[in-house]
C-alpha cells in the first residue's frame, strides 16, 4: 500500500510559507528624515522660546511645520526598520502644506508691512537675528526639506487627484479655528485675526469667505500641479540600490 502523495512532496521553506513583512532598511534615508525633522521642530520652537510673533500657535506657518516634523519622524523610522513608506493621502497633505507655506510667505505674505512673521517680540539687540532664523527655518528651509525628500526619496505616480479634497482638509480646519477664535475675543485683541486677509474687522465675513475660497481654489490648482509632477518625475528613488530584494525573499526561486 502506497503512502498518500502529500506524504512524497516536500514540505514548503518558511520563508515561502511566510515572507519577511520589512522591506530594505535605509538607515541613510532614515538619517536625512530625521535631520529634516529637526530642522522643521526648530523653527517653532525657536518661535514659542523666544516669542518670536504673538500668538505664536495661531499662526499657520507654525502649525504646519508641527506637522511636518511628525511627518518626518514617522517617515525616519519607518526607513530605519524597513517599513512601508507613509500613504500618499498624508505625505500628499504634507507636501502641499509645505508648498503653501513657503509659497504664501515669499509670493504674498512679504508684501504686507505688518505680516504676523515680522513682529518679534525680544529685544532691539536680539529680534533681528531671531526673526531672521526663525523665517528662514518655517518659511524655507521646511518647505525646501519635504521638496527634496519627495523627489528625491520616494517613488512617484502614487499621488492622485482624488486625494485633493483630503489634503485640503487642513487648511479648512484652519480657517474654521481662525473665524471662531476672532469671533470670541474681543475687539483690538493681539493677533486676533492672524493674517491680513483673515481680518472679519476689515473685510467682513463676506469679503474674508470669498478670500478665503479664492485661496482654496489655488491650494486645489496647486494640489493638481504637485499631482501632475509627481506622475512626469522620473523615479530617483529608485536609483540607489537596496540591501534585499523587494519582490521575493532571497530563499524563494523565481523571478527577482
Amino acid at each position: 500500500m502506497t503512502a498518500p502523495r502529500t506524504t512524497l512532496l516536500p514540505g514548503p521553506r518558511a520563508a515561502e510559507v511566510l515572507p519577511d513583512p520589512a522591506g530594505p532598511r535605509r538607515p541613510w534615508a532614515a538619517a536625512l528624515r530625521a535631520t529634516a525633522c529637526g530642522a522643521a521642530a526648530a523653527g517653532p520652537v525657536i518661535a514659542l522660546t523666544t516669542g518670536y510673533a504673538p500668538p505664536t500657535l495661531i499662526h499657520f506657518t507654525v502649525l504646519a511645520n508641527f506637522l511636518v516634523a511628525g511627518a518626518f519622524a514617522w517617515s525616519a523610522v519607518r526607513s530605519w526598520r524597513g517599513g512601508p513608506p507613509l500613504s500618499p493621502r498624508l505625505w500628499g497633505g504634507v507636501l502641499l502644506l509645505a508648498a503653501v507655506t513657503g509659497l504664501m510667505y515669499h509670493l504674498v505674505l512679504v508684501n504686507f508691512a505688518g505680516s504676523p512673521v515680522s513682529t518679534p517680540r525680544t529685544g532691539p539687540d536680539t529680534a533681528t537675528g531671531w526673526s531672521t532664523t526663525v523665517s528662514f527655518l518655517l518659511h524655507t528651509v521646511t518647505p525646501l526639506a519635504v521638496a527634496a525628500d519627495w523627489l528625491l526619496l520616494t517613488a512617484p505616480r502614487r499621488l492622485r487627484l482624488a486625494h485633493i479634497p483630503l489634503w485640503l482638509s487642513a487648511p479648512a480646519a484652519y480657517l474654521g479655528i481662525v473665524l471662531v477664535r476672532g469671533a470670541l475675543l474681543s475687539p483690538g485683541a493681539p493677533a486676533r485675526y492672524p493674517y491680513p486677509f483673515l481680518d472679519v474687522d476689515a473685510y467682513g465675513y463676506a469679503g474674508t469667505l470669498t478670500q478665503a475660497l479664492a485661496l482654496g481654489l489655488l491650494f486645489a490648482a496647486l494640489g493638481a500641479l504637485i499631482t501632475a509632477v509627481d506622475h512626469l518625475r522620473p523615479n530617483v528613488a529608485g536609483w540607489f540600490p537596496h540591501g534585499r530584494n523587494r519582490i521575493s525573499p532571497p530563499a524563494a526561486g523565481g523571478l527577482k
